[in-house]
């Protein structure tokens, strides 16, 4: 029979194992990582999960630093995936668009000065990271200002591998985790890139970034494919003449550096005569009339540089709302009072771009081969990267078809089409323009959850 006072050893061994994993505990935590930290946003609604933003220093020397928004998962955080999210541009702001419009917890209200909740948020499902990237893109940024005229696809690849790795050691907690890749328009080029940089890394690295896909929206893919895609989606939506399709199809070389004298004059025609004023981002929806010259969203394909205005009204309310100090303060941002405003694109960035792949296929055939779980969709609306584009490009993979062609249904009506090919899944989003999660939540939330389950999209 146990004496009192074994039992009493027993009970002080308990609580003295009890403190000293309390104080493991509290070790493991970086003190950055707490420093990170957000209490809670200026307007913010009350909720269920944590959020951390900051910087992480990529290089010393030129002193880059990009900045990051983590939103945690309200339920089991600890056991859900972890997925980065990249916007395009190049030179646009994963904040402005992808937190602040798209899959992100929040919205912001007209006035720019409060948030509502997002009811199709992708951090039900995962634990979003939204990266501000390059440097010189919204919050990020360097010391040595040459680097905003050098930017490009290589830099880009590099600085967000390092950016992980330093950052999983402020989160170790994300070491080893379920990790995805996640983004739309040119990060068709980032996410694949930096997929195959991670992939190369965890060659000859403990594997901490445990990649296991990516999933990219209206993707920039391939300068020739995507530029017949899009001429030719422009001449069957009827966005242009007979006459602009022939001649710019016979004046316009895709991969080319430069382009001809004859094409920048019949493209320009086309594109600010026969377009009229349309929104070219989702051509069917009305056009924001609340400041027509205030934020300009950019579009960019290498060599033809076609650059649209785009000017919704969500974009104001952004620039607004993380421009406010409070917003800042709370968000740890702009630590080194750079002397800008926060913009949603940069046209320094835009305008210097200085190495863009001609295409990512190869790079496709490579994830492909090394079992990657790979999806691409496309908003069927947008005449920037459209969905004919797209479908160019991938018909160049040569892959086998596993499950063919078939309407997936959301809420009983059809959320668009979509086929399964050996490594890879292509899927539309009926009614979507080019950001399809803002256009169509719920179907972006369906397309999301399915991928994350590796199960295809329902047939019913």
């Amino acid at each position: 029979m146990m004496t009192f006072q074994s039992k009493a050893g027993i009970f002080f061994l308990c609580l003295l194992i009890i403190a000293f994993s309390s104080i493991n505990l509290a070790v493991a935590v970086p003190k950055e990582q707490e420093q990170d930290r957000i209490l809670a946003l200026p307007g913010q609604p009350r909720v269920a999960f944590s959020q951390f933003s900051g910087y992480v220093t990529v290089n010393e020397q030129h002193g880059r630093a990009l900045f990051y928004w983590l939103t945690e998962s309200p339920t089991s955080p600890q056991n859900k995936p972890l997925v980065l999210w990249l916007n395009g541009g190049p030179g646009c702001s994963s904040v402005a668009y992808g937190a602040s419009e798209e899959i992100g917890p929040f919205r912001i209200n007209k006035t720019g000065s409060s948030l509502y909740l997002n009811k199709y948020a992708w951090n039900k499902e995962a634990s979003i990271l939204f990266l501000e990237s390059p440097a010189g893109v919204g919050f990020s940024y360097t010391n040595t200002s040459s680097d905003l005229k050098t930017s490009g696809d290589k830099r880009t690849a590099q600085d967000a591998l390092v950016f992980l790795i330093r950052w999983m050691s402020r989160f170790p907690q994300y070491k080893y985790r379920e990790f995805y890749i996640a983004g739309e328009s040119y990060a068709g080029h980032y996410v694949p890139q930096l997929a195959k940089k991670i992939h190369d890394y965890n060659k000859n690295n403990p594997q901490i970034i445990n990649l296991k896909g990516f999933i990219v929206g209206n993707a920039v893919t391939d300068s020739y494919n995507d530029g017949i895609g899009t001429v030719t989606y422009w001449w069957s939506h009827s966005m242009i003449s007979d006459q602009s399709y022939k001649s710019i199809l016979k004046y316009c070389n895709f991969t080319a550096e430069e382009t001809s004298g004859k094409c920048d004059d019949v493209y320009s025609y086309a594109v600010n005569y026969e377009f009229g004023n349309i929104d070219q981002y989702s051509i069917y929806t009305p056009t924001c009339t609340a400041s027509q010259n205030n934020t300009v969203r950019h579009m960019r394909f290498k060599n033809l540089h076609l650059i649209s205005g785009y000017d919704p009204c969500t974009e104001n309310y952004a620039e607004k709302y993380y421009n406010l100090p409070e917003v800042q303060k709370a968000m740890h941002a702009n630590v080194t009072n750079i002397p800008y405003k926060w913009t949603a694109c940069s046209d320094v960035l835009l305008k210097n771009w200085k190495d863009s792949a001609i295409s990512v296929l190869p790079i496709y055939k490579e994830l492909i081969a090394a079992g990657l779980k790979i999806w691409v969709f496309s908003g069927d609306t947008d005449s920037v990267v459209p969905v004919t584009a797209t479908r160019f490009s991938l018909n160049h993979l040569n892959l086998s078809i596993r499950t063919r062609w078939y309407p997936w249904y959301s809420g009983g009506q059809v959320g668009g089409w979509t086929e399964v090919y050996d490594g890879l899944t292509f899927a539309t989003v009926r009614g979507a323009g080019h950001e399809v999660p803002l256009f169509q939540p719920k179907r972006a939330y369906i397309l999301f959850k399915s991928f994350l389950a590796a199960k295809e999209l329902p047939k019913y």
